[in-house]
């Protein structure tokens, strides 16, 4: 899913100088035709995880990956080049919804934070990768490259068990058992566990219908996986890691253009790391709390350092047409781009980057686990091609720094959310969180700072 998701960045330079990509344009919709195809690929793995399993939607994903590079590898034309980003994207929205739940089923309580935050250091490791192979490799060769990483996934998948939740549910109670004793080790109590599971999957009949979504036990948490979603994605992170390159590189101009991006990844790389180890110590709320004010501190000085640098570039004119005024001297602000480039990357690696998704495979009981996510994936999707489209528009009719300042107000509001709204589920198992929710509540009764016991 990194992989896809950071190919535009050294592919675009190669097709412009082919002369495939022409124009702005048509590279504005390379970039973001990966967003449209994941909107439609998040069902599509809600619906499979139910019917295939788990483990068999997270091995369908590489297919369409491998059909989609293998079309921006082979075709030379610009239609072939959109539907292959389309494709590949349907595998990422697949991928953002099925690991993310296989991951949450196959891991222990004390250890889920962890893995579930190592998904989201998986795709700033495949950023990275990406972006390390696009400074001696073309785009075609990038493709197919991506085609080998899709045939490992497959091959490096069939080795894993379905999980125990998913056997369950087809009422294999015997392969459930002998997976979490695979799991958990011969030493552990499986068989608790496992009726845990039995006891929390079989409260209601296992045919899921939408209409169960109006009772409080599921708009609850698919309200607040919603409200994550869209605070992740609004608090302008594509905006930044767009303009991070230039911002590196008008701080360090002799910096190439590439090893800039390497940089700047490696920085997420590093920082999603940290947040791998924090998971399961400090938990989600502290974690999603400290990086929303650190994302609102640093997008509002990112705007400061827009509306200086634009009335310095303003003085400069007048004094320049009025030498007779004596020498202007205008200050050097990058210090401050780059100090905010840095927070902020951090700040959202820390955070915002992997507790949404992590938050999404717990927070559902295991009947509507598929259905509430693919819904939860496709608003975070939907929400990432509005914010990658309208990034332009938003800057001419409120200015670079009035963007960001915006941007820095959906993370204080996103923080007071996490305040208010969500609930902590470090340390508890997937049954105790769902009964958690399945408690007796009224309309818009929101968990305000509980601790999940």
């Amino acid at each position: 899913m990194g992989y896809t998701l950071g190919y535009s960045s050294p592919a675009l330079p190669d097709l412009v100088d082919n002369k495939i990509l022409t124009s702005d344009g048509q590279q504005a919709w390379f970039g973001s035709m990966v967003a449209i195809g994941a909107i439609f690929g998040g069902p599509i793995a809600g619906m499979s995880i139910n019917k295939l399993g788990r483990k068999y939607s997270v091995m369908i994903c590489a297919f369409p990956y491998a059909v989609g590079y293998a079309m921006i590898a082979s075709v030379n034309s610009v239609a072939a080049l959109y539907v292959g980003r389309i494709l590949t994207g349907v595998g990422a929205g697949m991928t953002s919804l099925a690991t993310p739940v296989y991951i949450a089923e196959v891991s222990s309580p004390d250890i889920r934070g962890a893995l579930g935050a190592s998904f989201q250091l998986s795709v700033t490791i495949g950023v990275f990768i990406v972006n390390v192979f696009g400074v001696p490799l073309s785009y075609v060769w990038l493709a197919n490259v991506g085609c080998l990483v899709c045939a490992l996934l497959v091959v490096l998948m069939l080795i894993m068990p379905e999980t125990p939740q998913y056997y369950i549910m087809q009422h294999q109670r015997d392969r459930a058992l002998s997976v979490l004793v695979w799991l958990r080790g011969p030493n552990y109590n499986s068989d608790r566990e496992c009726r845990e599971i039995e006891d929390n999957t079989n409260l209601k009949k296992n045919d899921f219908q939408y209409k169960e979504f109006f009772n409080a036990y599921l708009y609850i948490p698919l309200t607040i996986s919603l409200c994550l979603m869209v605070f992740q994605q609004f608090s302008g992170i594509n905006a930044v890691i767009f303009y991070g390159v230039t911002i590196f590189q008008s701080a360090a101009p002799s910096i190439e253009e590439h090893v800039a991006s390497i940089i700047i990844t490696a920085v997420q790389v590093l920082a999603t790391l940290v947040a791998v180890i924090l998971m399961d110590r400090a938990g989600r709320r502290i974690l999603l709390i400290l990086a929303g004010i650190g994302m609102c501190i640093s997008s509002t000085t990112f705007g400061v350092y827009y509306d200086l640098t634009k009335n310095s570039t303003s003085s400069a004119n007048v004094s320049l047409t009025n030498t007779d005024l004596g020498d202007s001297h205008t200050p050097d602000l990058t210090w401050l781009s780059m100090m905010s480039m840095i927070i902020y990357i951090t700040a959202f690696s820390l955070g915002w980057g992997a507790i949404p998704w992590l938050i999404m495979s717990e927070i559902f009981p295991t009947r509507a686990r598929g259905a509430a996510s693919s819904i939860a994936t496709a608003v975070n999707w939907t929400c990432a091609f509005i914010v990658t489209k309208e990034f332009f528009d938003m800057e001419n009719a409120m200015t670079s720094a009035g963007v960001f300042w915006f941007y820095g107000g959906v993370c204080l509001v996103g923080v007071i959310f996490v305040v208010v709204c969500v609930p902590e589920t470090k340390g508890k198992t997937l049954e105790e969180i769902s009964e958690y929710f399945s408690r007796d509540q009224k309309i818009l009764d929101f968990p305000i700072a509980e601790q999940i016991t």
